[in-house]
């Protein structure tokens, strides 16, 4: 089920499925900004990414002495939201635990996501909560995908990031299993702002980076002045990914990466998770503005 926020310059949905924003584009224009999903390259747009990111070594996870299976970027994308409420601008959905989360993560949790369009902006918050009797353990990250080029003007080598900050970044590899390979890193950006676009630069997979210090990053275009601007507050990492040739790209803050290629450890001592003692909270935003 599709709920639909509009405001007089924009319309979002977003999908009970995954909680997932399926559609954000400009009124006057009808220019999306977010990927149709087309399977040719990708069924995602924008899922989210809960209670691990990226792959687990070997497909799992252990915990509390036990093993469990999970998949890549864990299980929220494929599950079916509640919806809390909703009105012309605003919408709030929940996931909680049941039996299909259990047979993978053994916590009872709330995941909490509410969408609110004001103009061309949309913010989304994320807010988890511990209902367990015990600490739980999790990460979360956000995987939108964006046309580009954003108008259907030009080529991805027109386009490039620009990050609010100037930044000092390392790019992380995956393996074939998306695993993060130990030892192998590249500088990608020494005390600059601007990442040039290229089909190319994603033939190795993601770019992964940890500890990034822009909460605003853009994408923008040497052609035009259409643009899309992100905003994040707590996810301190960051993977960009493009599908060989693919015409979007996926800006993805996150809290918490894909294990390393020699992980050995529990839940717990994956890097960036989160810990949550009973009753407590966490909370992260993600906010999309288009020009």
């Amino acid at each position: 089920m599709n709920t639909i926020l509009r405001s007089g310059t924009a319309e979002a949905v977003i999908s009970t499925l995954g909680a997932e924003l399926v559609s954000f584009k400009r009124l006057d224009t009808d220019n999306e900004y977010i990927w149709s999903g087309d399977a040719e390259y990708w069924t995602g747009r924008s899922p989210v990414l809960f209670p691990i990111i990226g792959a687990a070594r070997n497909g799992e996870i252990r915990t509390g002495g036990k093993t469990y299976t999970i998949g890549n970027h864990g299980f929220a994308r494929r599950s079916e939201f509640t919806l809390v409420e909703a009105t012309d601008t605003h919408a709030v959905f929940s996931l909680s635990q049941n039996e299909q989360t259990l047979a993978s993560y053994p916590y009872q949790f709330k995941l909490v996501l509410t969408y609110i369009l004001s103009g061309s902006t949309l913010e989304i918050s994320y807010h988890v909560e511990n209902t367990d009797e015990q600490q739980i353990f999790f990460q979360l990250g956000t995987h939108p995908a964006f046309n580009c080029p954003v108008d259907g003007q030009g080529a991805i080598t027109d386009y490039y990031l620009e990050f609010s900050e100037q930044e000092n970044l390392e790019r992380l590899f995956l393996s074939d299993a998306g695993l993060v390979i130990s030892g192998k890193s590249e500088p990608v950006l020494e005390g600059e702002r601007i990442l040039p676009l290229s089909h190319e630069m994603f033939f190795d997979g993601a770019l992964v980076f940890r500890n990034v210090k822009s909460e605003r990053i853009a994408l923008r275009s040497k052609l035009t002045d259409k643009s899309v601007i992100v905003t994040s507050k707590g996810f301190p990492d960051l993977g960009l990914w493009q599908p060989k040739n693919a015409p979007f790209v996926c800006i993805e803050p996150w809290q918490g990466i894909a294990d390393g290629d020699t992980f050995d450890g529990e839940l717990q001592d994956k890097q960036g998770v989160i810990g949550l003692a009973p009753g407590g909270t966490f909370t992260s935003s993600l906010t999309i503005e288009f020009n």
